[in-house]
């Protein structure tokens, strides 16, 4: 890709963060009241009959817990409004970071327990009276537990590389005349997600939240054009951490059965090259943009699929000197 573009040398300050979205997981949902209402009765209880594990969690917290809409008792209280407040605990005062652990997406937890539980037993109770029927309801849960897995990934350490925010398949390759954000013309891979992929997203660099923007919006076949303008959809613009600090935009968008973005991030976040930033549940589309640039080869094509964290989508001919790289993914 060739152009006269120069690349931005200067850092750009974080945006604070918008009024909207005001949850990780701004379109709602049937699961998400469910949680919402179990954490209600879940700290009443705590705040009820434990008071000394409340007491003991509140001196481990960390930050400030200002902007989140409810009481923060401990770190289960977090999953739909990180990105309100900045509290948080060490991963060893954590009583739940063994969740991170799980093979399974933690942000679909509530949705595996209050779709794959019923599904389990009644695939149980099947089996014990017609096994050979067992099959049938057996299909659902495997596909339940299927769609909210959450695999290991080997993030290549290479410098330069810019990998996959999500798995898929590339449906586009296309030239954006201008954005604002890059500050020029710009390079656009789009990449659809079936309901069989694994539905996490991750970050392509090493990069620094910069903005956020939840637009809502129609629910439109992710292989329609028109989902990319017209869907719900959350847009991350990030900076890399080493210079010349290019910018790329990442934005998950949902799709015609995916109706629910998770993003926990808020602006200023840093971010290690393959760190999980959010999930999009059911089938749907996330595209990466990139600054249009001599620098800049694309390592796929249309019709490839990819896996998110793992598989190179381009890379810089020049690339930046890493900082405070690891080899440990993060996120995990």
């Amino acid at each position: 890709m060739s152009t006269t573009q120069a690349p931005n040398t200067e850092r750009l300050m974080p945006e604070p963060m918008p009024a909207e979205p005001r949850s990780v997981q701004p379109g709602g949902g049937v699961c998400y009241r469910i949680e919402l209402a179990w954490g209600r009765l879940r700290r009443w209880l705590l705040t009820r009959f434990r008071p000394g594990y409340v007491a003991r969690m509140a001196r481990l917290r960390r930050g400030s817990c200002d902007g989140a809409p409810h009481a923060i008792l401990d770190p289960r209280d977090l999953k739909y409004c990180r990105n309100q407040c900045t509290c948080h605990w060490l991963a060893e005062d954590d009583p739940f970071a063994w969740r991170d652990r799980l093979p399974f997406a933690r942000w679909g937890l509530g949705e595996l327990v209050l779709m794959g539980v019923p599904l389990a037993l009644v695939t149980a109770l099947v089996a014990a009276f017609a096994w050979h029927w067992a099959w049938i309801p057996a299909i659902p849960l495997v596909w339940v537990m299927s769609f909210f897995r959450d695999p290991p990934r080997r993030i290549p350490q290479e410098p330069g590389l810019l990998v996959s925010p999500a798995d898929g398949k590339v449906v586009e390759i296309s030239r954006v005349e201008h954005d604002a954000f890059i500050g020029g013309p710009a390079v656009r891979i789009g990449i659809f997600l079936s309901i069989f992929n694994v539905h996490l997203n991750r970050a392509p660099a090493a990069c620094r939240v910069i903005a956020l923007r939840y637009q809502p919006g129609e629910f439109l076949n992710a292989m329609n054009p028109a989902s990319a303008i017209r869907n719900e959809n959350i847009w991350i613009a990030l900076e890399e951490e080493s210079p010349p600090h290019r910018r790329l935009i990442v934005r998950p968008i949902a799709g015609a059965i995916a109706r629910r973005i998770v993003c926990p991030l808020r602006t200023g976040d840093r971010l290690a090259r393959g760190e999980k930033i959010g999930m999009i549940k059911l089938g749907s589309r996330t595209e990466l943009i990139l600054p249009e640039s001599e620098e800049l080869v694309i390592e796929t094509q249309v019709g490839r699929r990819v896996k998110a964290g793992s598989s190179v989508l381009a890379r810089w001919t020049a690339p930046a000197e890493p900082v405070g790289s690891s080899n440990q993914e993060r996120g995990q």
